[in-house]
């Protein structure tokens, strides 16, 4: 495996991210990396890819160049590899949130929630309660169809569709929650970040996120607990709880995940349709493919 592929999240005030653009762009591309930087006034967040030289050159860029005056300098970064890369080509975008939720008071430079790692959640999980013996509740914060690829054990998924219907979706099903310790969780931390802290402003007592997310959780103590694999949003689609690509794909026509099984379907045909679009794509002669052939870089969340 050559690749080495980064994600990264911070929040953080930003004001110039308009004159930052350009220039984390070029760097970029002078490194060879493809993916994608969110920037937004509360901070960043990205996926990118290339090689490990590159890769680490890019860590060092942001951690130490003076044009971000030490913003970045505790940045955490998330690390797999792959055989290819997984991105198509560079971008560098400017945001309203790095990740959308529609609550402006929720802001976690502030002040964060509590956090739980992956080891301490393994030990809760493994005797079925936390050290001060409440039940242990795990709470999806991913929307519906990156669940149905892989989540924790018994977990509570209210099938949101995007992230901002997060918070009236937990007011609706806070009874839920009640005398339980509540470990939200999402792909890279981002979204249980902003989850938990909603949760604690609701008034709901013994609220986690999962530090790091999934993805450390899988590197730390690999998929206890944990059915199914990861979707992430690039090319490999998924990965398993080693941090290996796995046969899931999305479909060229419709962009639905398709597992192994699916792609076994003689309605699913590699590179134009699948089980779930066939039908309507069939109807349109072929039209619904070719329509989204440009549509291929999947954002970063």
């Amino acid at each position: 495996m050559s690749i080495v592929n980064l994600a990264a999240y911070q929040f953080a005030t930003l004001e110039a991210i308009a004159e930052w653009r350009p220039l984390i762009t070029r760097r970029c591309e002078e490194l060879g990396l493809r993916g994608t930087v969110l920037l937004a006034p509360e901070g960043i967040n990205l996926f990118i890819a290339g090689s490990a030289e590159s890769a680490h050159a890019f860590i060092d860029y942001l951690r130490h160049d003076p044009l971000f005056a030490g913003k970045f300098a505790q940045l955490q970064f998330k690390q797999s590899l792959s055989p290819t890369q997984p991105f198509r080509r560079m971008l560098v975008k400017l945001k309203r949130e790095i990740i959308t939720m529609n609550k402006p008071a929720i802001q976690p430079e502030l002040g964060r929630a509590p956090a739980v790692d992956a080891p301490t959640l393994k030990a809760w999980l493994d005797q079925g309660h936390d050290d001060s013996g409440r039940p242990v509740v795990m709470l999806d914060t991913r929307n519906a169809f990156e669940v149905d690829v892989g989540t924790f054990d018994n977990t509570l998924d209210y099938r949101i569709s995007k992230f901002s219907e997060f918070p009236v979706v937990i007011e609706q099903h806070r009874a839920d929650l009640d005398g339980k310790t509540v470990v939200s969780f999402c792909t890279g931390g981002i979204r249980c970040e902003k989850a938990a802290i909603y949760m604690k402003e609701l008034g709901i007592d013994h609220v986690y996120q999962l530090e790091g997310g999934i993805l450390k959780y899988f590197e730390e103590v690999g998929g206890a607990h944990y059915h199914g694999d990861c979707f992430v949003f690039d090319y490999r689609t998924a990965l398993n709880p080693q941090l290996e690509p796995t046969a899931t794909v999305q479909c060229f026509g419709c962009r639905a995940v398709v597992s192994p099984e699916a792609q076994r379907s003689p309605l699913y045909v590699a590179g134009k349709t699948c089980p779930a679009c066939h039908e309507r794509y069939h109807g349109q002669g072929g039209k619904k493919a070719s329509a989204n052939a440009g549509n291929n870089a999947l954002p970063a969340h």
